[in-house]
C-alpha cells in the first residue's frame, strides 16, 4: 500500500478503489476481517454499495473521508467495504436485514453485525450529523459501540431474532411445494399489471418509475393470447423510448425515472437495463412494425459498442450518475449551453422536438432532452415522412452530442460481470435478428466468446467477475442463468456456432453446483461466510434468476428434445410453487415460465391455430367463417355441452365488439368422456351486423389435453374497413 492508502488499494473493484484513500481502516470482505472480529470480539460495520451509486458517493465524501468519524469506526468496529455487484449473495442477505430492521432498503447499505455475521442494526445512508430525519453517523457509532459494551447479551439476542426473520423473509416461510402452482396465477399476474398500469404515461405505478423488464417480458409472452397485453406494452414502450430516461443523443437507457412522465432520470446507465430492454424492443419489433423501436435498438447497440465495450471484448458494467459531484451534470442542458451549439433558427426548430421549448424542469435551469410528441406524428403534421424529418434533425443532434462529449465524463465501472454480459448478449442477438442486422449479432458473439474464453477456464467453474486480466469469484445462479439465456438467443440467429453446446454446459454446471434438494436453485454455493443460502424467486431490476433458469430449461427441452430438462424445470416450479402462488405479482418471471411450460410442451405444435375470413359486406351485414385447426392430442369444449364435473372449463365462444352476432352455425360436436368437444379441423360460419365504425370478432377458447387445460385465450380479428 502507498502512504495514505488502506487495504482496499489492493482490490480490483472500482467501488472499493474509490475508498482506498479513506482514513477508515477498511477491509475487503474475507477471512482476514472476519477472523479479526472473532478474535477481538468486535462488532462489524459492513458498508455495501456499488460504483455508480450516488448516495454511496455522498456518504464516502461526508463520513468515510472524515478523520473524526474514521477514528470512531477504527476504535470500536471492524470495518468492511463490499461491492454488491461482486457478491450479490451477501448483498441479498444483508439487504433483507435492512428491510426488516428499518422498513426500507437501498444503497449504501449500512449494517452492523456480530462477529458471527448476524445483523443487529441496519439502515441505508446516514448523514455525518443528525439531519433529514436521520441520526447522524457519529451519534450512531457511539450509541452502538456503547450498546455492545454494556448490553451485549441484548444485542446478541436481537441479532438471533433478526437472523430468524431473515430466513423467513428470504422464502423460508413459504415451504416447498409438491406440484407447480395452478395456471390461475398467470392471470393474477396479468390483472395486477392492468390494475397498476398508468394509461397516460405508461409503466406501472407512480413515480419513481423503473423499466421493470420482467413486467414487459411477461406481457410479451402473453401478447398472442391476451388482448389486454398490447396496449400496456405499446404505451409503455413508446413513452419510455420518448422520455428522458432514454438518452436521445448518445443512446441507451438510464436506470429509472424520478417522475411519472419518464422525463427526469436517475442518470446511471446499467448494462443489464440496456441488455434486457434491447431484448424487449427486439421481441416487440418481431411482431409490430415500429420504426421508433428499430431506431432505438440501433442507437443503443452503438452506445454499447462505443462506451461500454472493453478492448478485450466483454461489456463493462455501468456509467455513473454524477460528474464532479453533480448528478446528471453530463446530460442536462441549460439555454446558454444549447445556444452555444445552435443558432437561433436551429434552436427554435429543435426546441419543441427535443423538449426544451417550455420552462426548464431539471435543477431549475436545465432540461433533459426528450421527445414530447412521436416523430411520426410531428412529421405527418408537417407533411413529411419520418425519415425526412430526421434528416433535418440529425446534423443538429450530432452537433449537440459532439458538444456534450467535450464535458467531463461520468466514471465507468469497468468490471465485466458474467450475468450482466448475458443480458447484453441476449438483447443484441434478439435485436440483430429482429432488424436483420448482422453487426448486432457480431457484437453479441464477441461478448459471448470473451466470457467463454476469459471467465470459464477448462475444468471450471464459471467465474462471476473480470477486470483488467483477472477473473475471480465462482459463479452465482444469475451468472449461469443469464449467460445461458444469451447463448440460447445467439443460437437462434447463429445455429452453426458453439452456443447451444455452451448453454448446455452452463446449465449442467448450474445443476451440479446450485441445485436445491427439492428442486430449483440456490443463489450461491454453500460457504462459511454466508449465513443464509437464498433462492432468487422474486423479480427485481433483473428477472429472478430462478425464473431465468427455469425458462432456459424449457428452451433446452424444446431445442434438444431431451425431457431431462423439462423434468428439472417442473421440479423447480413445484418447489417454488408456494411462493409464486402467495405473491404472483412479485414473481412474474416464474409466472411466465409456468405459462411457457404449460403452453409449449416439448415437440408439440401450437394447440390451436385460428383464421377468420370475412365476406364482402351486404349493407351492414357481413358473413364470416372461423377456422379452428386443433393440434393432435388437444380438444376444445363445444358451446353446447358442459364438461362433467368441471364447470370451471370454458367452452369455445364467439363475441362481437362494435357489432351484433345475427347467427352462428356451430358444427356437430363429438361426444366423449369429457363432454361435447371439438377435435381436428373445425369450421364455424355465421353473420354479424356492424354497429360501430370499428368492429372486432373475438374467438374465446381454452385448449385441453388428457391431463390439463391451458388458460383461456382470446383471438381477435378486426373487420376490414
Amino acid at each position: 500500500m502507498a502512504p495514505g492508502e488502506n487495504r482496499l488499494a489492493a482490490e480490483s473493484s472500482p467501488y472499493l478503489l474509490l475508498h482506498k484513500s479513506n482514513p477508515v481502516d477498511w477491509y475487503p470482505w474475507g477471512d482476514e476481517a472476519l477472523a479479526r472480529a472473532r478474535r477481538e470480539e468486535k462488532p462489524i460495520f459492513l458498508s455495501v454499495g456499488y460504483s455508480t451509486c450516488y448516495w454511496c458517493h455522498v456518504m464516502e465524501r461526508e463520513s468515510f473521508s472524515n478523520p473524526q468519524l474514521a477514528a470512531l469506526m477504527n476504535r470500536d468496529f471492524v470495518n468492511i467495504k463490499l461491492d454488491r455487484e461482486e457478491r450479490p449473495d451477501l448483498d441479498e442477505v444483508y439487504m433483507a436485514a435492512t428491510q426488516i430492521l428499518s422498513g426500507q432498503g437501498g444503497w449504501p447499505n449500512s449494517v452492523f453485525l456480530t462477529p458471527d455475521l448476524k445483523p443487529f442494526y441496519a439502515g441505508t445512508y446516514f448523514p455525518p450529523e443528525d439531519r433529514y430525519g436521520r441520526p447522524g453517523f457519529g451519534s450512531l457509532l457511539k450509541g452502538l459501540a456503547r450498546a455492545w459494551r454494556e448490553r451485549r447479551k441484548d444485542v446478541e439476542m436481537q441479532a438471533e431474532e433478526v437472523a430468524e426473520a431473515m430466513a423467513k423473509f428470504l422464502g423460508g416461510r413459504f415451504g416447498v411445494g409438491a406440484a407447480p402452482p395452478a395456471l390461475a396465477v398467470v392471470e393474477q399476474c396479468e390483472r395486477s399489471l392492468e390494475e397498476s398500469f398508468d394509461p397516460q404515461w405508461g409503466g406501472f405505478g407512480d413515480a419513481p418509475k423503473f423499466p421493470s423488464p420482467s413486467n414487459l417480458l411477461f406481457l410479451l409472452d402473453r401478447l398472442a393470447h391476451s388482448p389486454a397485453a398490447e396496449p400496456l406494452l405499446a404505451t409503455t414502450l413508446d413513452r419510455m423510448a420518448r422520455g428522458g430516461i432514454y438518452d436521445h443523443l448518445g443512446g441507451g437507457f438510464h436506470r429509472y425515472a424520478t417522475d411519472r412522465q419518464w422525463k427526469v432520470p436517475h442518470f446511471e446507465k446499467m448494462l443489464y437495463d440496456n441488455g434486457l430492454l434491447l431484448e424487449v424492443y427486439g421481441r416487440w419489433s418481431e411482431q409490430r412494425d415500429d420504426p421508433q423501436a428499430a431506431f432505438l435498438m440501433r442507437q443503443t447497440a452503438a452506445f454499447l459498442g462505443r462506451e461500454m465495450t472493453a478492448p478485450e471484448g466483454g461489456f463493462w458494467s455501468a456509467l455513473d450518475a454524477e460528474t464532479e459531484g453533480r448528478e446528471g451534470a453530463f446530460y442536462g442542458w441549460s439555454e446558454a449551453q444549447l445556444r452555444e451549439v445552435l443558432d437561433g433558427e436551429e434552436f427554435d426548430f429543435l426546441a419543441p422536438l427535443l423538449g426544451f421549448s417550455g420552462s426548464p424542469f431539471f435543477e431549475d435551469e436545465h432540461w433533459v432532452l426528450h421527445l414530447p410528441e412521436p416523430l411520426d406524428a410531428v412529421a405527418a403534421e408537417r407533411r413529411l415522412e419520418r425519415a425526412e424529418l430526421w434528416a433535418e434533425m440529425e446534423p443538429l443532434v450530432e452537433r449537440l452530442w459532439q458538444a456534450r462529449e467535450q464535458r467531463p465524463r461520468p466514471l465507468t465501472d469497468d468490471k465485466v460481470l458474467t450475468d450482466w454480459n448475458g443480458t447484453a448478449i441476449a438483447g443484441l442477438a434478439r435485436a440483430g435478428g429482429a432488424l436483420g442486422e448482422a453487426g448486432l449479432v457480431e457484437q453479441a458473439k464477441g461478448a459471448a466468446q470473451f466470457v467463454l474464453d476469459e471467465l470459464w477456464a477448462e475444468g471450471g467453474p464459471l467465474l462471476h467477475t473480470w477486470r483488467r486480466g483477472e477473473a475471480k469469484i465462482a459463479a452465482f445462479l444469475a451468472d449461469y442463468a443469464f449467460l445461458a439465456r444469451g447463448l440460447l438467443e445467439l443460437d437462434r440467429v447463429d445455429p452453426e456456432g458453439p452456443w447451444l453446446a455452451a448453454a448446455v454446459r452452463s446449465t449442467e454446471e448450474q445443476i451440479s453446483r446450485l441445485r436445491a434438494p427439492a428442486g430449483g436453485f440456490f443463489v450461491a454455493a454453500e460457504a462459511d461466510d454466508l449465513i443464509l443460502r437464498s433462492r432468487d424467486v422474486f423479480d427485481g431490476a433483473l428477472p429472478a434468476a430462478n425464473a431465468a433458469a427455469v425458462d432456459n430449461l424449457l428452451r433446452l427441452a424444446e431445442r434438444t428434445g431431451e425431457e431431462r430438462w423439462r423434468a428439472e424445470a417442473e421440479a423447480a416450479l413445484a418447489a417454488r410453487g408456494p411462493q409464486v402462488a402467495a405473491v404472483p405479482q412479485a414473481a412474474r418471471g416464474l409466472c411466465a415460465a409456468l405459462w411457457r411450460g404449460s403452453h409449449h410442451a416439448a415437440g408439440e405444435a401450437k394447440p390451436v391455430e385460428i383464421e377468420v375470413v370475412f365476406a364482402e359486406p351486404r349493407g351492414e351485414e357481413r358473413a364470416f367463417e372461423v377456422v379452428l385447426e386443433i393440434a393432435a392430442g388437444w380438444h376444445l369444449d363445444a358451446p353446447s355441452g358442459e364438461a362433467p364435473g368441471d364447470a370451471g372449463r370454458a367452452p369455445v365462444a364467439l363475441l362481437a365488439a362494435g357489432g351484433e352476432l345475427l347467427e352462428v352455425d356451430w358444427p356437430v360436436a363429438e361426444e366423449s368422456a369429457a363432454g361435447a368437444i371439438y377435435r381436428g379441423s373445425v369450421r364455424v360460419r355465421g353473420r354479424l351486423r356492424q354497429t360501430a365504425s370499428e368492429a372486432t370478432l373475438e374467438v374465446r377458447y381454452q385448449p385441453c389435453d388428457e391431463q390439463r387445460c391451458l388458460l383461456p385465450a382470446t383471438f381477435v380479428a378486426s373487420l376490414p374497413q
